[in-house]
């Protein structure tokens, strides 16, 4: 299998078989060193992918932690990991994940973005926040698929980030991976109030949001999903503010388009740490139900 799986890394993915898009829950940086059941799954996705799609020629990612005012894109040659991040053990920062960037791409991804009315710029500029680098050191540990980021606008509404996404709906016909990087809930003031150990026992309001996410989601209910803050059971208890949340609108709205104005939605992952740090993934559009765990 390991053999297999090396095999299909050298392959780029086929541009006539587009994509899913991803939305991965990063929850701590500690998940670089402690993978734990998330991070497992990760490193199983990423062969998955590569023996049904074939390798993606490049990966477009949107994380929490490169936030601006309008969307960038970042077009650097090269990324470096930045330790965005501290208080943490040393063997956290002695990680390094030094992927190369795509200029073209980067270049295309701006325009896309600008032709669909949204006031994108494109820079120079490189670097992989946490949010990117931690869940792709486990998808792809050799840092060989090039990385394009864009910021995330932490004030726009899931529409507006959903139509950010939306915008990019074709590169996945070209064998770019999408991914939106957060968490399925992220309260840190809970977190740091009333602490618990990482193997604790799920809390009843973190299971409830995240029955309602994986019952609209799968479910196709979108107008409910974009509505989540009025609609889902303890929205504001999972996530006092919107950012880490958003950029499952980014993966999601990147698998929609043309004849198919909302994607198809599928739970690839589920577990929590910590009582009520919820580790979910999902896949977006056709194929995401193969890369589910079994």
């Amino acid at each position: 299998m390991a053999a297999f799986a090396h095999t299909c890394r050298m392959i780029a993915a086929s541009p006539s078989t587009p994509l899913p898009t991803l939305f991965l829950s990063h929850g701590s940086p500690m998940i670089a060193v402690e993978p734990r059941e998330a991070g497992l799954f990760m490193q199983s996705l990423g062969q998955r992918i590569d023996a049904l799609h074939g390798r993606p020629r490049a990966i477009v990612a949107m994380s929490p932690h490169t936030a601006t005012r309008t969307p960038f894109v970042l077009g650097a040659p090269a990324h470096q990991a930045i330790h965005d991040f501290g208080g943490f053990p040393e063997a956290l920062y002695a990680l390094r994940y030094d992927a190369p960037g795509d200029a073209v791409l980067s270049k295309e991804v701006a325009q896309l973005l600008q032709q669909a009315g949204i006031g994108a710029t494109w820079t120079e500029q490189g670097g992989l926040d946490h949010g990117i680098w931690t869940p792709l050191l486990h998808l792809y540990p050799q840092a060989d698929v090039p990385v394009v980021p864009v910021s995330l606008t932490p004030h726009a509404s899931p529409q507006q980030v959903f139509d950010t996404g939306r915008a990019l709906a074709a590169l996945r016909h070209k064998g770019v991976l999408v991914i939106g990087s957060g968490s399925l809930t992220h309260n840190l003031q809970r977190f740091f109030q009333r602490p618990s150990p990482a193997g604790a026992a799920e809390e009843p309001d973190c299971a409830e949001f995240r029955a309602w996410v994986q019952r609209t989601a799968e479910g196709g209910l979108w107008p409910e999903l974009l509505d989540y803050r009025r609609l889902a059971p303890h929205a504001v208890a999972m996530h006092p503010t919107d950012e880490h949340w958003l950029p499952f609108y980014f993966a999601a709205g990147a698998a929609s388009g043309g004849d198919q104005p909302w994607p198809k939605a599928t739970r690839l992952h589920g577990s929590v740490t910590h009582g009520h740090l919820a580790m979910d993934a999902y896949g977006f559009g056709a194929g995401a139900a193969q890369l589910a765990e079994a």
